[in-house]
Parts: structure tokens; C-alpha cells; sequence
């Protein structure tokens, strides 16, 4: 697809996609303009699945506009109108925007550098400053669909005015539309917060915004996946520690996260002194390796942490379990001489990929490089991004470079999941740090006696806890494996005749250590069954008559409606441990 760039160029594009998304970006502000010449435009970039943009407009917008300003955009790119691009010089362009009264792209012109040239995009009757590039003619704009309407403060800064945002999506042909919004569909479905409610894991409180709730179930299925971290850490030769979540600011300040993340930290007064909320776990850690010297035969050292961090995140990008102001993170420490940088992260990827795998994952990875807003020498990130390359290519794992997103004191590997209807999450990470040891002054003693510095690596498997299992909500449907489910196996009697059998096989089942429940209610069994249906749980026993008589078996349904049929009580136990055991 050939694009028109800001330079009056016309060449191939790069990324087709996000051409024509950000074209219809331009479709749709047009079409606002002449559904509503007062709206006044804000900015319209593609994005990630689609596009939106922000308008101030009196009244905002409800979702009944979406479909006039759809038949207006069909309009637009069925006139097929050509789209051009010209500069102007500064004074110029504040004079044009302010005479069309657009005083959102006044302050925008503020923003671009002295002596850069200010672009312009137009089509037809419209007209509107962008960077682009854009389609050259509307009608590349075939397959698109708006979505949503929101609320989106001007900047991003809660203290500036409420605009409404309009998303949509676009693609290059219809099929691919139609597929995308199969899969919206789909995902509504699956969303975790209706099915985190309606399965009773985790509730988010007008009290404590971000701050999410876990009840009961939701409780047993964090300390599952607790205890599948825990066993793997141990076999590993992890140490787990737990390190204070309220530490001096002077630590926060030595460590650098002071002066590159003080805007998500919260903070409080200790004795007149001021302390932070921990937002990572890594200073932490580091303190617990200074308690002693060290020899360089102990290394590697490798510290576990299932630590809680909190984090201030706007309130308008708070979003179930997925963003959160406090999460569990399930972190790790590495302490290493530098020959040992290849095997262990090397050793780590085969970790990551162990847990993916268990939970049918696929991934693909990017390397993160250093950042505008870092620390450190030149020859150090030389080092350490060399570092991580060299255990990619050792591991075999292909990758795509991600320029400039590392963390401020190193760089990184990021994984990044597809879930079971093709959504990608980023939870892994593994970050190869030489700042924090030389800041904290940290050292080891050598096989010559000598002191030497170790290097760092921060990793994370999960991430959160809690977004994972946001992710696992979604990927799984609420159908988590058995492993997994709060509830494994429900007991439900046909009439009051069983009762008797029933306590006795929810007894059983217990002692077995599975996760029962009993449902001895006076109700009709289809009823019983669709409700535990919806309750996701794995498997049902039903118990008539039949079953009650002969005292040692049972009738097995399916949370997918299958009839697994009687089998003797004994060997569905048998059954059931063993898909908890392997966590099949």
C-alpha cells in the first residue's frame, strides 16, 4: 500500500495497518465535522486494534451517534476524496486553528520543536494537523466498524476537561473485520470482571478503586497458582524471602526509582521522615543480600518474592484486575558473576516456557533497549543488552527488537501471551541490571580474594498474580482445569432419598482432597445442574436412587454437558487426583 507522508512524499508504508487506521481516524473527525460543525477536534492516532479520537463537544456523544457518524464515514469513503498534505510555518498555523477555533490543536502546535515543519492533512472539507501518513484517497477505508464511546481527560491529566473518545477499528479487507469482531464478541464473553462477579473470585469496592477484593474462591485459585510457583522456586533452588512494604525514602532515592518513578509511588510520614509504599520489590532484596559477605562460590543466588506493590495508576486507566494500584508480584533476584549471565537466563527462559506451556500459552518475545530516561554508562547497556541477546540466540528463541522501552537501569526481555482467542498479554520479563549493584555499592569475593561486583536480574513469570489470573479468567472461559477450580467436584442429590449418600461422598471426596461441594437443597436435579454449570464447576456427581442403593458409585456429568456415565466412587477419586496431581 502506498502512503503519503508529511513531506509530500508518496511511498510504500511499512506498517499498512496502521495507515489505513489512522486514516479512518481522519474519516471519522470528518464526519463529526459535518454531523456536528461545533465539535472540537483533540488527536486521532491508530492504535494497537483500531483507532479512536477525541472530541469536546457539547453534550458528548451516546452510543446512538455511532451509527449515524458510521453511515456519514460510508459516505466519506465511497466519494472517494483525495487526501493531501501541505505545511505551514508556526504563526501561521496557531492564526488558521484559532480562526476554526480548534484551541486543543493550538496548544499541540505549541508542543512541535522551533524550526520543525507544522503538517497538515486534508480531504476535501476537511482539514487537520497530523504528522501522518495517510492513505492517499478515502476509499482505502473499505472495512471499519466504531465500537465504543468513553471518557478521556485532555492529556491524559485528571485535572484538564473531560473529552469523548470514539473507538473503532479498521482493517484492510471485510473478512478480517468480521473476524476481529467474532472475537470482541467473544471477549465479552470471557470478560473477567462479569465472570470474576459472577463466580464469586474477586469484587472491586467503591471504597478502595484499584485495590481489588479476593473472596473465598477467588482465594483458593491465588494459592493454587501460589503453590505451583512455590514448588517450581524450590526445585529450582529459589530462597523465598519477604521484604517490608514501607521503606525509607533515602532507599527509594540510592536506587534510583526516586528520581525515574516518583509519580506511581505513594508515600506517608514516619517520624517527621518520609517514607514510600514499595512499587518493586528490588531494593528489598538487595538489602537482603548486604546482611553478608559473600563468596563467589555461593553464586548464583537466586531470591524469590511474593511481594506486595502498590502503584499509582490514573483513575481512568483502572481496568478489573488487568490495571490495579496493588498487586502481588511474583518476583525474583538473581545475584550472578558475570561469566554466569548466559546460563541464567537461559535457565529462566526454560522456566517461563515451562508455566506458559502448563497453561496452553503460546508467546513470542521482544527485546526492550535502552531507554531516553535511564542510568548508566554506555559500555554497561552495551553489555547488558549483549547479554540477553547472546541467551535468546543460545535458547533458539526468535525475537523483534522493541527500541527504547527497557527499564531505566537495564534491559530487557519481555513475553508476551496469546490466549485462546488470539489476544497477546505482556507478563514475563527478564532484565539484565549492572546500576543497582554498582549504586548499592554490592560485592562478592573472588577466587583471588578480590572484591567484585555482581550483576542483578529482575524477573517476573506472572507478573501479577492477580492480572494473571484476570488472563487465566479470560483464556479458560471461567473453565479453569481442575487443578485450578475453587470448586472441583459437586455432590447433588436427586431427592431427600440420598441425601444421606451424598454427605458421605462429599465426605469422602474431601478427605481425598479434592474440593467439594454439596447441594442437598429440596430442588428439582436438572435446576441443581444447570447451576453448577454456570458455576464452571468441573465435574458433577449425581446421586438417585440407583446410586444410593448400591452405596459405591456414582453418576459423572461434565461442565460441558457430557454424560461421563456411573463409575465406581473409588475410581473417580482416582481420576480426580491424578488431573490434580499432574495439574493436567
Amino acid at each position: 500500500m502506498k502512503a503519503l507522508y508529511s513531506d509530500g512524499t508518496v511511498k510504500e508504508c511499512e506498517d499498512e495497518l496502521r495507515v489505513l487506521r489512522h486514516t479512518a481516524s481522519h474519516v471519522l473527525a470528518q464526519a463529526v465535522k459535518r454531523l456536528y460543525p461545533d465539535a472540537k477536534l483533540s488527536i486521532g492516532p491508530a492504535i494497537d486494534d483500531g483507532f479512536y479520537y477525541d472530541f469536546d463537544k457539547e453534550g458528548g456523544f451516546v452510543p446512538e451517534d455511532l451509527e449515524k457518524l458510521e453511515a456519514e464515514m460510508k459516505k466519506i469513503v465511497k466519494e472517494n476524496i483525495k487526501i493531501e498534505t501541505f505545511t505551514m510555518s508556526r504563526e501561521e498555523a496557531i492564526d488558521y486553528l484559532k480562526s476554526k477555533g480548534e484551541d486543543y490543536k493550538v496548544e499541540l502546535v505549541g508542543d512541535i520543536p522551533e524550526g520543525e515543519a507544522i503538517s497538515f492533512y486534508r480531504q476535501g472539507d476537511f482539514t487537520d494537523l497530523c504528522a501522518g501518513p495517510h492513505a492517499l484517497y478515502t476509499k482505502a477505508v473499505k472495512a471499519f466498524k466504531l465500537l465504543s464511546i468513553a471518557g478521556a481527560y485532555w492529556r491524559g491529566d485528571e485535572h484538564n476537561k473531560m473529552l469523548q473518545r470514539i473507538y473503532g477499528t479498521a482493517f484492510a479487507s471485510k473478512e478480517a473485520l468480521d473476524a476481529h469482531l467474532t472475537m470482541l464478541e467473544e471477549a465479552k464473553k470471557r470478560d473477567h470482571r462479569k465472570l470474576g462477579r459472577e463466580l464469586g473470585l474477586f469484587a472491586i469496592m467503591d471504597e478502595g478503586p484499584g485495590f481489588p477484593f479476593f473472596l473465598p474462591k477467588g482465594m483458593v485459585l491465588k494459592n493454587s497458582l501460589i503453590e505451583y510457583w512455590r514448588e517450581l522456586h524450590v526445585r529450582e533452588d529459589y530462597q523465598e524471602i519477604s521484604t517490608p512494604q514501607i521503606l525509607s525514602q533515602q532507599l527509594w532515592l540510592r536506587s534510583g526509582h526516586w528520581d525515574h518513578y516518583k509519580e506511581n509511588m505513594y508515600t506517608t510520614k514516619i517520624d517527621d521522615e518520609t517514607y514510600c509504599i514499595k512499587p518493586m520489590n528490588c531494593p528489598g532484596s538487595i538489602l537482603v543480600y548486604k546482611i553478608h559477605t559473600h563468596s563467589y562460590k555461593e553464586l548464583p543466588i537466586r531470591m524469590g518474592e511474593l511481594g506486595l506493590v502498590h502503584r499509582h495508576e490514573r483513575s481512568g486507566t483502572l481496568h478489573g484486575l488487568m490495571r490495579v494500584r496493588c498487586f502481588t508480584q511474583d518476583d525474583a533476584h538473581l545475584f550472578i558473576a558475570p561469566e554466569q549471565i548466559t546460563d541464567e537466563i537461559k535457565g529462566v527462559i526454560r522456566l517461563v516456557d515451562e508455566v506458559y506451556s502448563k497453561f496452553g500459552f503460546k508467546y513470542h518475545v521482544e527485546l526492550s533497549t535502552r531507554p531516553e530516561n535511564s542510568m548508566g554508562s554506555d559500555e554497561d547497556w552495551e553489555r547488558a543488552t549483549n547479554g540477553l541477546i547472546t541467551a535468546l540466540e543460545d535458547a533458539g528463541l526468535e525475537y523483534i527488537v522493541n527500541e527504547g522501552d527497557g527499564a531505566f537501569y537495564g534491559p530487557k526481555i519481555d513475553f508476551h501471551l496469546e490466549d485462546s482467542i488470539g489476544r497477546t498479554w505482556q507478563c514475563g520479563t527478564i532484565q539484565l541490571d549492572f546500576q543497582q549493584p554498582q549504586r548499592f555499592d554490592m560485592t562478592y569475593v573472588g577466587a583471588d580474594g578480590e572484591k567484585h561486583r555482581p550483576i542483578m536480574i529482575h524477573r517476573v513469570i506472572f507478573g501479577s498474580v492477580e492480572r494473571f489470573i484476570g488472563i487465566l479468567t479470560e483464556h479458560f472461559a471461567g473453565k479453569f482445569p481442575v487443578w485450578l477450580s475453587p470448586v472441583q467436584a459437586k455432590v447433588l442429590s436427586v431427592s431427600e432419598k440420598t441425601f444421606g449418600y451424598a454427605s458421605d461422598v462429599a465426605a469422602k471426596l474431601k478427605s481425598a482432597g479434592i474440593r467439594v461441594e454439596l447441594d442437598n437443597r429440596d430442588e428439582k436435579i436438572g435446576y441443581k445442574i444447570r447451576e453448577a454449570q454456570l458455576e464452571k464447576v468441573p465435574y458433577m456427581l449425581v446421586l438417585g436412587e440407583k446410586e444410593g442403593d448400591d452405596g459405591t458409585v456414582v453418576t459423572v456429568r461434565c461442565r460441558d454437558g457430557s454424560d461421563a456415565g456411573t463409575m465406581k466412587l473409588d475410581d473417580f477419586i482416582a481420576k480426580v487426583r491424578k488431573e490434580i496431581d499432574s495439574r493436567s
